[in-house]
């Protein structure tokens, strides 16, 4: 959860009241965020750097206050400040407007673009007085949006300028590094693309950014009509535009590869800090044209119409709640309801207002009357006993087996679902035909590539890091295990998968094949001859994970469940297992 830092005398200030410690933290929880310390700017940086180094920084009171990561309207002071005097009923929503102006600002968009950063959303506000609080809530909040929903800057990139600095119209290029050339924040010297990359290579904090386009053969960069540079998205900004307390009217830019993330992030800004201009809650659009001639004008601060249900809210809070207590509870949440029709009292018109962004489904209305009721404030009741205390029969299954292999000696171990292609395949001296496993389109590291189809993989990792471990090793799975399957919407599906390992200096086949008659005999499955329906079989396997001779493939009713055997020692050898295994691998979902 995103953590915000509020300065207790402005937000008193804003809420007409001084809060206890005791009585903000109550309040916080009624509104569905979390007070977590009450400190100032000195007792932090005491912690950080000790008292010495502190010394300088101000007693002035702060609140750290913990919010839910999707409420980006809340991610600075003025956003919380005015959710709560809202949720208090001290004031009413703010109507946004979007102005018209005679001539609107426009931005055009260069083909080129389309490879790096396709997408950009920009707005104005004029006639704006920040103070020194509100001018850095102002920076605080973009750097708060970068690191949520921006995606550390992947996702959306956002630029603010002074306008008065400028001159429209405005283009949003791609050029070769070489090409650009500009003074970036705060700084004196002129310089191209590769200059920025190496002048922050080690920046403590742009340098993380510099991947995002470093090896793009053009870099995306913003103009005014004069070829003064606004910004190099996502890295920085040019020196020249950079706002200050004195800036009046501000240009806000959000570069992006997700449209709907940069409108969400622009109406974020716009409808926070519109409360500091002349003309309160108004935002200035502007026009983008596309390359392919799409003319498109932002921001769309218009409210979402959504359909909720009363009976639906009732039974789904468990409360007992009329049509226009509802409406009220709404209200405090910044949302608009009303009866679509007069003679029809349980179906609401509920209108979301463009600073919830969060809102996307009836079961968030649903939320919010339940917050705004009070959590505490719901009747208590035994749920019906049909309802309750029903496990999951495959959960009930597997945890039948798992007490099996635990009374039989065995230890469960539990490794990641995620496994290298090679330990998934090569590993195993199986080949990858495209059809089974599930890979990552953008793995973070060689270990993590693929969505594991055995859990044998996992088990010799786990035995290969617990070679000091006294033998003989006897470790079991009981997980799942996914697999390509077209037949599915979501192109995949799970399995059920129990695995075990026995490990020794002798390979110890006949632990592992008495531990599958063992289960087979938990589970009320007999033995039958083979080809025999009714029962379970063995069969010899040509299963390259195990030895040739000594593997066997295990049949339910004629259906191939599982296989088991000594591991073959090419299977060992790139494990980094010195002692030889016998394992066992069943799906357990024919059981039920």
């Amino acid at each position: 959860m995103p953590t915000v830092n509020v300065d207790k005398e402005n937000l008193f200030k804003e809420l007409g009241k001084v809060y206890t410690t005791e009585e903000f933290r109550d309040l916080c929880f009624e509104f569905g965020i979390e007070l977590e310390d009450d400190t100032s700017e000195k007792e932090m940086a005491t912690k950080e750097m000790g008292a010495e180094k502190a010394s300088e920084f101000s007693e002035r009171g702060i609140y750290r206050i913990d919010i839910p990561a999707n409420r980006y309207d809340l991610l600075c002071p003025e956003g919380i400040s005015q959710a709560l005097k809202i949720y208090l009923g001290q004031i009413q929503p703010p109507k946004y407007v979007v102005t018209k102006p005679e001539k609107m600002v426009r931005m055009t968009v260069k083909p080129e673009t389309q490879e790096v950063r396709p997408y950009i959303a920009c707005a104005i506000l004029r006639n704006v007085t920040f103070d020194k609080f509100a001018y850095d809530n102002f920076i605080e909040l973009q750097d708060k949006l970068h690191n949520n929903i921006c995606r550390r800057r992947t996702l959306v990139a956002i630029g603010t300028h002074d306008l008065d600095t400028l001159k429209g119209p405005f283009t949003y290029e791609a050029l070769p590094p070489k090409e650009l050339k500009f003074k970036p924040l705060n700084t004196e010297k002129e310089m191209n693309g590769d200059e920025v990359m190496e002048y922050y290579e080690n920046h403590k904090k742009l340098g993380k950014y510099l991947h995002i386009i470093r090896d793009k053969p053009r870099y995306p960069i913003l103009f005014d009509s004069e070829r003064t540079v606004l910004s190099l998205p996502p890295i920085i900004n040019g020196d020249h535009s950079k706002i200050s307390l004195d800036t009046k009217n501000v240009f806000i830019e959000c570069t992006a590869t997700d449209l709907t993330k940069a409108n969400i992030v622009l109406n974020t800004i716009v409808t926070t800090f519109s409360v500091y201009c002349k003309d309160k809650f108004t935002v200035e659009p502007v026009e983008i044209v596309y390359p392919d001639g799409t003319v498109r004008v932002c921001p769309d601060l218009s409210d979402k119409e959504f359909e909720a249900s009363v009976k639906l809210i009732n039974e789904t809070v468990g409360v007992n709640l009329k049509t226009d207590e509802i409406i009220n509870y709404l209200a405090k949440m910044s949302l608009d309801a009303s009866l679509y029709d007069k003679n029809d009292t349980d179906k609401l018109k509920v209108m979301v207002p463009p600073t919830r962004s969060d809102v996307l489904h009836q079961c968030d209305i649903i939320e919010d009357v339940a917050i705004a009721y009070g959590y505490n404030n719901i009747p208590k009741k035994q749920p019906h006993t049909n309802t309750i205390g029903v496990p999951f029969p495959l959960n009930k299954l597997s945890d039948m087996i798992r007490k099996e292999f635990a009374l039989s000696g065995f230890t469960e171990v539990l490794p990641l679902i995620l496994c290298s292609h090679d330990e998934n395949f090569a590993f195993m001296n199986k080949v990858d035909d495209g059809k089974t496993a599930v890979k990552l389109a953008n793995p973070k590291t060689a270990e993590y590539q693929v969505v594991r189809n055995s859990l044998l993989p996992g088990i010799f990792k786990t035995i290969a890091q617990n070679k000091k471990m006294a033998l003989p090793l006897k470790v079991f799975e009981v997980s799942d295990v996914v697999f390509k399957d077209d037949t599915y919407e979501r192109k995949a599906r799970n399995q059920r998968n129990m695995a075990a390992v026995y490990t020794n200096k002798t390979a110890g086949f006949e632990v592992i094949h008495g531990m599958l008659d063992r289960i087979m005999a938990m589970l009320s499955t007999k033995r039958v001859a083979v080809g025999e329906e009714g029962g379970y079989y063995i069969k010899e396997s040509e299963n390259p994970t195990f030895f040739p001779g000594r593997r066997a493939d295990v049949y339910l009713n004629n259906k191939l469940i599982g296989s088991f055997g000594i591991v073959h020692p090419s299977t060992l050898e790139k494990f980094d297992i010195s002692y030889p295994c016998s394992a066992l691998e069943v799906n357990v979902e024919p059981f039920l």
